[in-house]
């Protein structure tokens, strides 16, 4: 059986009387591809903030390659390994595509940038931030301006700067997001091929992605998880097609067996 990386015990979020998440409990498996997702207004966003640390859970634990960060910091989340990408992208437009990853490989090794660095550091950073743009399919793209590239492609960038981190986790926040179909393609192809060892945590709202890339899925609904498990046991649940659907009986399936393609 394998171990779990990420344990959410209880888990809870209150504003007043509004329970955002509202005592949720799932293990995430190490080196999984695992998929959160929920109607609009389930408390997935919320949730996925608790777990990144951008929000302090009210109640319950986290737990994190064995050790508790319930209590710890966004920033003493990623440099233990947990590492989150947003919704919105957070990159340096008027800097090069290559410049964006570097910050990111120096920042991770704990050395400040430098606009004279010493020409064999320089080699250095340049060497491991080439091979995070080969990772991503952005090495021809190297001396392009950010601003210039499509927003596929700048996801696609935001995933180099996290590889640039050495995460153990990553927490992908709606990446398809905005994408046409081509550039989804492209991106579910970058995320099946990440390290085995890197493990996935992704909230989406396509279904069709989700169903390729998840090996589990968590469902919430109102807040709280009304199912757990793999893709073909959460399309087949009741409360699941309820919440999505408002209906059971005779209702379409929420995810489909054949095929990989995203409509």
């Amino acid at each position: 059986m394998s171990e779990a990386l990420l344990k959410l015990e209880g888990v809870s979020l209150h504003y007043g009387s509004l329970k955002a998440v509202d005592d949720v409990s799932f293990e995430v498996e190490r080196g999984a591809r695992h998929a959160l997702i929920g109607p609009n207004g389930a408390g997935k966003s919320t949730l996925f903030s608790v777990i990144g640390g951008a929000r302090k859970a009210t109640a319950g634990t986290i737990t994190f390659n064995g050790q508790d960060i319930t209590a710890e910091s966004e920033s003493t989340r990623a440099r233990a390994g947990l590492v989150r990408t947003f919704q919105h992208s957070s990159l340096f437009l008027n800097m090069s595509v290559l410049d964006n990853v570097a910050l990111a490989v120096e920042g991770f090794e704990g050395r400040p940038w430098r606009f004279f660095p010493s020409p064999r550091a320089d080699r250095k950073i340049r060497e491991r931030t080439m091979e995070h743009l080969t990772n991503v399919g952005l090495a021809d793209r190297a001396g392009e301006l950010c601003g210039n590239l499509s927003h596929g492609e700048r996801r696609q960038l935001e995933v180099g700067m996290v590889l640039a981190c050495n995460p153990t986790m990553v927490l992908f926040d709606e990446p398809a997001a905005g994408m046409s179909a081509a550039e989804t393609h492209r991106f579910m192809d970058l995320i099946e091929s990440l390290p085995a060892d890197v493990t996935v945590l992704i909230v989406e709202h396509d279904l069709d992605l989700v169903f390729r890339l998840a090996q589990s899925v968590s469902v919430l609904a109102a807040g709280r998880l009304i199912a757990h498990g793999s893709p073909a046991e959460v399309r087949e649940d009741e409360a699941v097609k309820v919440a999505y659907l408002g209906e059971s009986e005779g209702a379409e399936p929420l995810f489909y067996s054949g095929g990989s393609d995203v409509a």
